[in-house]
């Protein structure tokens, strides 16, 4: 709006003559008549619009603010008349602006036009009046928008438009393959939608608006190939079985459709690009957890053969075949069976990790590096019982033909295994607690002192090795059932797995062991068979030293003995200490020197007497 001001130029006055006299009276004159008409236009125009005063195009002049708005109200309609075309796509819908909570506010309409000329001091108030009657003013109506009918309008359209986007999936119920199909999401903008119609309505002009609409697409659409893989999956049951070639005859093992099932999962992947996918697979975690359990029943160590060495022909003969190991590989297998399963295979060999052992049954003795006796050693078990030799029989079989890498330790204990009845050993006296009584496995110290006396007089380093608790007189017998003293201190005891014998093949050959029991010669023979490298060993003993008597002899009553009945069942023995010096050379050089120290406690004459037997003051032999 423009305001058109014109302003009243007031000259000082400086002297008082009859002509500027007259001039003056004559302007009053002129101001008493326009004061005159000045009053009747106020008077004419009391509570009502001055002349050329306009809103939004209806002259509202010479109107009472009342007459003015009902004027106003009747003329202005585009709230209601007003046509606003909301468009998405294909459809449409027509809303008129008030619908959008636009409406006419004629009272504060009409305040405005009346306020023209009123509003300021006098003279501002005359210049307004005069320059409306000069230039007529058009003044914009008051529009009042209530953006929250426009909010609830868009709302309950978005209704209409809105459309959840919905991710293709796959799932199991049971054996049954659930499969839904992806669809692109549409949604309203509200914000955007109140916005563009908020300037449409200020217009006040008609007009198409396009809805903004924000239309989504799922990363994943379709789903219809994994869900037909899964199909193929549970579309017969899955069998696990050994790979061809395998010994034994252990499985299959068989997964009913149902059970597979249960096992399959359906996992949605996302890739490095942002797209997805969704994954049938086998669940790792159960399948897993089967295979493991498996683990146990499929291993096979890998075992060299055993051999035995012919010193005529100089060639190794097998006397056990060798030993393939495996392991199952329950990572190898879980792959192998989804790769299986999704080519539609249903029969899948387990993955087996194959060990085969440094000697097979074509190993060679030059292959081996076996050409010479290197050592043989011989002890003598003259008076054990049956059950001893039957117990010095089976373990030292466990050692017959048996090979020991180069640079290896062997462990006696390894190799014995299980001492116990069902392995062919027997009962018999053994050294227990400090007592000496009756257990399985009685005389197999004979066989660990006579591997210990094997590498130690062959010159192998000795890592591992315990005495007896107390001088054994079997272990100090030579041929002709006479004690030779010289051996104390070159006895050993194993007692699995606590108490080991150990010796290291420090050689850059393979060493065989051969063991061979005579009943009637009462002789336990061990050889070693490998190249011999030069070295000998020579020793030395100190004899035994520090000896203390056998203390009293003991008694012990025994239930299963008649009365008057007493059994002598181990010998007094004094205690002592032994040192024996060992000395490896080879071509003249000290290659080994050790010594093998043992105490020896002093130890009773022991009896086993019956219930109710009177006991000797002084025993006997």
């Amino acid at each position: 709006m423009q305001t058109i001001s014109s302003p009243i130029q007031v000259k000082k006055v400086t002297g008082v003559d009859q002509l500027l006299v007259a001039a003056l009276s004559g302007i009053l004159l002129f101001f008493l008549v326009a004061g005159g008409g000045l009053i009747g236009f106020q008077f004419a125009n009391t509570g009502k619009i001055y002349p050329g005063v306009s809103v939004a195009g209806v002259d509202m002049s010479g109107l009472t603010p009342a007459q003015a708005s009902a004027r106003l109200s009747a003329q202005i309609n585009y709230p209601q008349t007003g046509r606003i075309y909301l468009q998405d796509g294909q459809q449409a819908w027509r809303v008129t602006p008030a619908e959008m909570g636009l409406y006419l506010d004629p009272e504060t309409s009409v305040a405005q036009a009346f306020k023209m000329g009123r509003s300021q001091g006098l003279l501002d108030d005359l210049t307004t009046q005069l320059r409306t009657l000069q230039s007529p003013i058009n003044l914009p109506p008051v529009m009042v928008y209530d953006q929250r009918q426009a909010h609830r309008y868009f709302t309950n359209l978005a209704g209409q438009i809105n459309k959840p986007m919905v991710e293709a999936s796959v799932s199991l119920n049971g054996v049954e393959v659930v499969v839904r199909s992806g669809q692109g999401g549409r949604e309203l903008d509200l914000p955007a939608s109140l916005e563009r119609v908020s300037v449409q309505i200020q217009s006040m002009q008609d007009g198409v608006l396009q809805l903004p609409v924000t239309e989504s697409t799922p990363i994943i659409l379709d789903a219809s190939t994994q869900a037909e893989l899964a199909r193929k999956i549970l579309s017969q049951p899955l069998t696990l079985q050994l790979p061809q070639g395998q010994p034994d005859k252990l499985g299959p093992w068989t997964f009913d459709v149902k059970t597979l099932a249960s096992m399959l999962t359906v996992a949605r992947v996302q890739k490095p690009d942002g797209s997805a996918s969704f994954e049938v697979t086998v669940d790792s975690s159960k399948l897993g957890a089967f295979l493991k359990n498996l683990v146990p029943s499929l291993a096979r160590d890998s075992q060299n053969a055993r051999f035995t060495y012919n010193d005529q022909t100089r060639k190794l003969e097998v006397i056990q075949h060798a030993v393939i190991g495996r392991a199952l590989d329950v990572n190898g297998t879980l792959k192998a069976v989804q790769t299986s399963l999704e080519k539609g295979e249903h029969s899948v060999p387990l993955v087996l990790t194959i060990t085969q052992p440094p000697a097979s049954d074509d190993t060679t003795a030059e292959q081996l590096g076996i050409r010479d006796l290197v050592r043989q050693e011989i002890s003598y078990f003259y008076g054990s019982s049956a059950g001893r030799i039957q117990n010095i029989t089976a373990a030292s079989a466990r050692f017959h033909g048996v090979l020991v890498a180069p640079g290896a330790t062997f462990s006696m204990s390894d190799t014995i295994g299980d001492i116990s009845l069902d392995n062919g050993f027997a009962e018999a006296l053994i050294i227990y607690n400090g007592r000496t009584v009756k257990g399985v496995g009685g005389g197999v110290c004979q066989v660990s002192t006579t591997l210990f006396r094997a590498a130690f007089f062959a010159g192998y380093p000795i890592v591992e090795r315990s005495a007896h608790a107390y001088r054994v007189s079997y272990y100090e017998k030579v041929a002709g059932n006479k004690i030779d003293a010289r051996l104390a201190g070159l006895d050993a005891t194993v007692f699995v797995p606590l108490v080991d014998f150990k010796f290291k093949n420090d050689s850059t050959s393979w060493l065989l062991m051969e063991t061979y029991v005579n009943p009637k010669t009462a002789t336990l023979t061990w050889k070693f068979y490998s190249t011999s490298d030069g070295r000998k060993a020579t020793w030395e003993t100190t004899g035994l030293t520090n000896i203390v008597p056998a203390p009293d002899p003991v008694y012990r009553e025994n239930t299963d003995l008649a009365k008057g009945k007493i059994n002598h069942i181990d010998y007094a023995v004094e205690g002592a200490d032994v040192a024996v010096t060992r000395t490896v050379t080879r071509d003249g050089k000290i290659i080994l020197k050790d010594v093998i120290r043992t105490h020896y406690v002093p130890w009773p004459d022991q009896y086993e007497y019956g219930p109710g037997t009177e006991l000797p003051t002084t025993p006997g032999n």
